[in-house]
């Protein structure tokens, strides 16, 4: 925004430099030219040059500087272009680019028409604190619980007993300003989609991040905004026989709402196979969680340990349940033909797990409308 200030101011100075160089240089053409050189600009009747016409008034000179100011507050008023750190990189419409344009758009009809009520566009009638995927709202949060080493949970107050309003697995955007750089991040709530009065989010912190440092200043309290919701896949009760939810990390996020949506729903009787990948036993996120939902007849959860290699080490209930290495080829047709019914594959994890993933279960034989990568 600072950029953006200066530029226009800028461009605003250089415009009127020129209007000042255009009037100096007529008014030196007028006292060149005329004989009455003192009186040049004081005709009592128009202000004009007695002798030569086409020197410039006073009037005309103060109607060129507040044209230059009218100028200057309109390139104030201008939109700021989005900085590639403001896009969040997962898809998302509209995009903060989308967003510009249309802002853009908007300035300029404005401009051309002299009418600044048309940068407002129509009125919201929407309540300030729902969430809007184009505008940002502010929540505060209400608790902050570590869970690993690096990894937050993040419960965020609604008012009252208000509900945020998304589909299970639809995500949101998050905006924070480390240095004086805005950035976006996608984020999926893991809290239930029917939860009152309040949100949960799943963060993991990398040292080298822009968001993680921002995200390691927050404390009970702290105001942080959001825009959304976004996201291409809807859940409806008894769609698929079987879901089988293969997710790395914090990619298991979208999977949470999704799962206590069936295991909340006595209708539904949708089964479900969830893979968790995570490097060490230590690493497994919301095991309380897991450990609840794995309890219900439709509910099967298996891991798959990268920087683990003994079961012995394990918790008994978690040694028939985990492998260790990677989540590859031969594990996956293993899964994918243990399946009770026909599977539709859930994907979440890093762009290079998802990529091979999509591979594994293209091999495995799911076709293309098979799975979902979130």
């Amino acid at each position: 925004m600072r950029g953006e200030t200066q530029a226009s101011r800028e461009r605003a100075m250089k415009l009127r430099l020129c209007s000042w160089l255009n009037t100096c240089l007529s008014a030196a053409r007028c006292v060149r030219r005329c004989s009455e050189p003192r009186l040049a600009l004081v005709n009592k009747t128009d202000g004009r040059c007695r002798q030569n016409a086409g020197c410039p008034s006073p009037l005309m000179m103060g109607e060129r500087e507040e044209d230059d100011d009218i100028e200057e507050a309109w390139l104030q008023l201008r939109p700021m272009e989005p900085l590639p750190s403001q896009c969040c990189g997962s898809g998302c419409s509209p995009c903060v680019f989308d967003l510009y344009h249309q802002n853009l758009a908007r300035w300029e009809a404005a401009r051309a028409s002299k009418d600044r009520s048309l940068l407002h566009g129509p009125e919201s009638q929407s309540c300030p604190s729902k969430l809007n995927p184009k505008t940002f709202v502010a929540f505060c949060i209400s608790a902050m619980d570590r869970l690993t080493k690096d990894t937050y949970r993040v419960r965020f107050a609604l008012p009252g007993n208000s509900q945020l309003g998304l589909q299970p697995g639809q995500h949101l955007i998050l905006r924070g300003i480390v240095d004086d750089l805005e950035i976006q991040r996608a984020y999926t709530p893991i809290s239930p989609a029917n939860a009152e009065g309040y949100f949960e989010v799943l963060i993991k912190c990398y040292q080298m991040g822009l968001m993680s440092r921002y995200v390691e200043s927050w404390r009970a309290g702290t105001i942080a905004f959001w825009r959304g919701p976004f996201g291409d896949f809807f859940y409806k009760p008894n769609q698929y026989g079987e879901l089988l939810m293969l997710a790395a990390g914090t990619g298991l996020a979208p999977m949470v709402p999704i799962l206590q949506s069936i295991t909340d729903n006595e209708d539904d009787e949708t089964f479900v196979t969830l893979v968790g990948c995570f490097k060490t036993f230590e690493s497994i996120y919301l095991k309380t969680f897991l450990q609840e939902q794995a309890r219900f007849w439709n509910v099967r959860t298996f891991f798959v340990l990268s920087q683990e290699s003994s079961p012995e080490q394990l918790p008994w209930s978690y040694q028939e349940k985990t492998r260790f290495g990677h989540l590859g080829q031969d594990l996956i047709k293993e899964l994918v033909s243990c399946c009770r019914r026909k599977p539709f594959a859930l994907v979440c994890g890093s762009a290079e797990f998802t990529k091979d993933i999509a591979r594994c279960l293209l091999c495995a034989g799911l076709t293309e409308d098979s799975y979902f990568l979130f």
